[in-house]
């Protein structure tokens, strides 16, 4: 029993060093238990091996109907919390569309499949990727409408806020009609809108450190178009411990930059970048500094670009370089940026 019980707990350890959701390590530790119940089902009494598992396959058997009806109840709990909360939860999957694209896709995505450095193989690239997107604000809205227009199979998009009359002179994915509605609802149906071929998860909620990791896990690519330095430097670290690239920008009154993150690339990553948060009166908000309106259109339109050109490998991304933009004077910039040998989340 204690060689069952050792192998359990080292599945489970696995799966966590691996970065993987619950329910994947729930199902490896069962299997294992189906397995035993197994060797005790065709081996004979008083086979070595059935002797160093415990002899009988009854107990086996209890703990795993324990185990279903324990799985069971917190499924069924977890769908009440989800319809109170109106967010899906993270292994929640729509329906998904078929594998290859039907006459409709194929004329709406002509223009980037005759791309060469796009084609076919990277529009089914993008068909197939799945981006998260945090925040639907200023920057996150037209990032999600562009990936959505280019037909990124799966966007998963979080915030916890809701339509505000004072969002609308930028975060142009939502409207007048929709205000006091939940962003991400707001932006789930303004993408159904425009591609129904898009399947869309919205998650209504604050991103926070329990559940980070095992959001991102499910992505290929994020975008953080958050507008506090807690949820970057979280982002962030979540992002190098999964080996998940990440787009970061921000903006601020008529000045915005970006970089694409990537240390397993050996890219530094957004801490050896930002190692420190700025004093609050160098970065302030939005409704303290204001903002030019169409600037997040135009960085945020930036990092959709640069998602569809990390997801087909198609030209120069800004792995490795910082690109700022200033619309007050017209300038556009890259810098060098370098990995910090001492930073705390990427070193080693």
């Amino acid at each position: 029993m204690i060689l069952v019980l050792t192998l359990a707990a080292g599945l489970w350890g696995l799966g966590w060093a691996l970065k993987l959701p619950r329910s994947a390590r729930a199902v490896m530790v069962g299997l294992l238990l189906v397995a035993v119940v197994a060797v005790h089902i065709v081996l004979p009494d008083g086979h070595p091996l059935r002797d160093m598992t415990g002899g009988e396959p009854a107990l086996w058997i209890f703990i795993i109907c324990v185990g279903m009806i324990v799985w069971g109840y917190s499924y069924l709990l977890g769908r009440v919390k989800t319809r109170a909360s109106g967010a899906p939860a993270f292994d929640y999957e729509p329906p998904a569309t078929a594998g290859t694209f039907s006459t409709t896709e194929l004329d709406r995505y002509a223009r980037h499949i005759v791309l060469r450095e796009i084609g076919g193989a990277g529009q089914k690239d993008l068909k197939d990727a799945k981006v998260l997107v945090i925040g639907a604000g200023g920057l996150g809205a037209p990032a999600l409408q562009y990936l959505a227009a280019a037909g990124v199979g799966t966007l998963g998009v979080i915030d916890d806020d809701v339509v505000d009359n004072s969002n609308l002179q930028r975060q142009v994915i939502h409207t007048d009609a929709r205000i006091g509605m939940p962003k991400v609802h707001s932006a789930a149906e303004a993408i159904a809108a425009l591609n129904p071929f898009v399947v869309v998860k919205p998650y209504k909620r604050r991103l926070t450190a329990e559940i980070a990791a095992e959001l991102i896990a499910e992505y290929d690519l994020v975008l953080d178009g958050s507008d506090n330095f807690d949820t970057r430097y979280l982002v962030n670290e979540v992002c190098v411990g999964a080996g998940v690239p990440l787009i970061a920008a921000a903006l601020t009154q008529w000045e915005g930059q970006m970089s694409l993150y990537d240390p397993k690339e050996g890219t530094p990553c957004y801490r050896c970048v930002f190692p420190e948060r700025p004093a609050a009166h160098l970065v302030p908000s939005c409704a303290e500094g204001g903002v030019l309106g169409p600037l997040p259109g135009v960085i945020g339109a930036m990092m959709a670009v640069e998602a569809v050109k990390a997801i087909t490998e198609a030209g120069e991304g800004l792995r490795g370089r910082l690109l700022i933009y200033d619309a007050l004077y017209a300038e556009t910039r890259a810098i060098k940026v370098n990995r910090d040998p001492g930073c705390p989340v990427c070193a080693g």
